[in-house]
């Protein structure tokens, strides 16, 4: 929404920052001057005793001597109560009496409905409060003070009753003058087919207020009391104010909870939401009766970058969990994720918090699961995988579950920790297998180029003349290297195709060979202008196609297996790229040497050294995320470089 000019002006004239900061903080009237408008108060923003925060009203500014921190009243309102800026706007707008600019000539009349529809919502929740201390709610007292909610909690959460009669609700809001279609429009009531009066949605219920993060009332959630009802919990039906699966009980309380570094979690019903909130975890909520919805995991992430799912610890918690696992892994980026606390012994949080108080709780949700955890053992708890098709069938479903993860980076990330589950699980990967002994190689067995004998091994036989002219042998120490750039440059020559396809990322390739980044400018200037590469330049990619070690590459002798060539090339890239930014980070903490002779050096050495092993064995692609599933060249490429076969061994 566009504001009009002079709106914020305005609404920053009619508002009080001193007011509006008042209802957060306790000021220090000692220092304090409220006739200048000279105020001081420890701050809300960081933990403290003493007075730092201070606040100019008549500049309508504050600012904190101890965090820093600074603003406008919109600045304060969306700091202290997790909101975004027009939020914040519309909060302030509804303080100083000012009516928000409508969005179009029918925004108006739309935004009047709503109002009226909410109006008709607070007089029904006033209406089941009452019922609830009346003589008919008995067994319904009973029920909460079983559940250990007492006055306060009834209080805070607004609970009502719904006695069981037809029209209770219905007669009591006609009665104040309220037309009937309202109270049917909000969802409070319906009218039966056959064309008689309207009738109560809600009879022999505990009424359970949903407020949306405005504070209007929007729905009503019912346990029932009978046993035997056909729903144990009733929502509101949807409505113009009302849409459960974009809604979240508690929602407003739990986003000012989580804006004061309370963990946001996400429980199944009213009655865990409330036991939370009572044992001090005021960032508490519920989806309404059904599975989480993307709407509402959007709305999650917006309260708290990775809300913490505290699931019942039952077979259908479970479920829920792993479902909720398929709908966010499309979703999920470096700044936004889940964690996953599942309560023992089938409890949920309720019971596990009457049983054994906040320390119990707490306890599970420090011991929450990352995403990724929850997807492994969806993929392997009770499956035995004692056969290869086994072993590729889990391959299968986990590269198929990491294909969903939209962002490269975060992909890579699941990719490794993958890798590292799987090594575990099947006892190899991450260091020597059993039975491996010095000199092995993956997976435990023989290096390229050796063989066993006994327990020892014979180290590899001296290079034939053949080797010791080839392009790894004449190319010292940066073979590997130019190797890599040779495969680059003969894909894309004899895949053309690729090269407007991957034109961002070989434009980007820091390639070091000059007659190798010439046919790779040649090849771009081709698939950019149509135009064949000059004599000399074919000349010269016919030279590189030759060479014996790129000529037996798949990609390139498979001239007809494009996707093969696609999948090399991008991990050949990604390799490249990988490589020059970790000699990047070598080369600057070697300057930084003489005057970082310190752990942080230490430190700058070891993460480069580590990014650069990175570079070399990490696999980027789909296919390999889980390890040792090679396509042909990395095989080929690997074996090359791990023999050393340039180098000449002492018989």
């Amino acid at each position: 929404m566009s504001l009009p000019p002079g709106f914020l002006d305005e609404l920053r004239n009619r508002i009080s920052l001193a007011q509006v900061v008042g209802r957060k903080v306790t000021w220090e009237t000692r220092k304090s001057n409220p006739g200048k408008g000279d105020m001081w108060a420890p701050c809300p923003f960081h933990q403290e005793k003493t007075a730092s925060f201070h606040v100019d009203d008549r500049k309508g500014f504050y600012y904190c001597f101890g965090c820093h921190a600074k603003g406008d009243a919109i600045g304060f309102v969306k700091d202290t109560e997790n909101v975004g800026f027009m939020e914040a706007v519309e909060i302030l707008a509804r303080e100083a009496g000012m009516q928000m600019p409508a969005r179009d000539p029918k925004a108006q009349e739309r935004r009047d409905r709503r109002a009226e529809l909410a109006e008709v919502m607070e007089a029904a929740v006033r209406h089941y409060r009452m019922q609830l201390k009346t003589g008919q709610a008995a067994e319904a007292r009973a029920y909460l003070d079983r559940r250990k909610l007492d006055a306060a909690a009834l209080d805070r959460f607004e609970i009502g009753f719904a006695p069981d009669a037809r029209q209770g609700l219905f007669q009591a809001l006609t009665a104040k003058g309220i037309a009937a279609d309202l109270v049917v429009d909000a969802g409070l009531c319906a009218k039966p087919d056959d064309g008689g009066a309207p009738y109560d949605r809600f009879r022999g219920r505990i009424i359970f207020p949903i407020r949306d993060a405005r504070g209007r009332c929007i729905g009503l959630g019912g346990r029932a009391m009978d046993p035997n009802a056909r729903a144990k919990y009733l929502n509101s039906p949807e409505t113009e104010l009302f849409d459960k699966g974009r809604s979240l009980y508690n929602h407003g309380p739990a986003r000012e909870a989580a804006g004061k570094g309370k963990p946001l979690i996400v429980a199944e019903g009213y009655m865990d939401v409330i036991a939370l909130v009572q044992a001090g975890f005021g960032g508490a909520v519920a989806p309404l009766g059904t599975a989480i919805t993307e709407d509402q995991l959007q709305l999650l992430w917006r309260i708290h970058p990775e809300p913490v799912v505290a699931l019942d610890g039952d077979a259908a918690g479970l479920r829920a969990a792993l479902r909720l696992v398929d709908l966010a892994l499309p979703l999920i980026a470096p700044d936004r994720s889940l964690r996953f606390a599942l309560m023992p012994g089938g409890q949920d949080p309720d019971d596990l918090i009457r049983a054994g108080g906040p320390a119990a709780m707490q306890a599970v949700l420090d011991a929450a699961e990352p995403l990724v955890a929850l997807l492994w053992r969806r993929e392997t708890d009770g499956k035995v995988f004692d056969s290869p098709e086994r072993r590729a069938a889990l391959d299968r479903a986990l590269r198929a579950a990491l294909g969903r993860i939209g962002d490269p980076g975060l992909k890579a990330h699941y990719g490794e920790e993958i890798r590292r589950l799987r090594a575990a699980l099947f006892g190899y990967g991450g260091g020597p297998a059993a039975g491996a002994g010095p000199g092995a190689g993956p997976g435990g067995g023989p290096w390229p180029g050796s063989a066993r004998r006994g327990r020892g091994f014979v180290r590899p036989a001296a290079p034939l003349p053949g080797t010791r002219s080839s392009l790894l042998a004449t190319a010292g120490p940066q073979a590997e290297e130019q190797l890599r750039e040779s495969i680059i440059v003969a894909i894309c020559a004899a895949h053309p195709g690729l090269v407007s396809e991957f034109e961002a990322e070989l434009d980007r390739a820091e390639i070091r060979d000059p007659e190798l980044a010439r046919l790779r400018d040649a090849l771009l200037v081709q698939a950019a202008t149509g135009a064949e590469p000059d004599p000399q330049a074919r000349a010269a990619l016919d030279r590189v196609l030759a060479v014996p070690h790129v000529a037996v590459a798949p990609p390139v002798r498979r001239g007809g297996d494009a996707a093969l060539a696609r999948a090399c090339l991008a991990e050949e890239l990604a390799r490249l790229a990988a490589r020059r930014g970790a000699e990047a980070e070598l080369e600057d903490a070697i300057e930084a040497f003489p005057a970082a002779e310190d752990e942080a050096l230490t430190w700058r050495l070891g993460q480069a050294a580590a990014a650069r092993q990175r570079a070399e064995h990490a696999r980027l692609d789909d296919t390999s995320d889980m390890g040792e599933d090679r396509d042909a060249l990395s095989g080929f490429l690997d074996r090359l470089i791990e023999a050393r076969v340039w180098e000449k061994k002492k018989g």
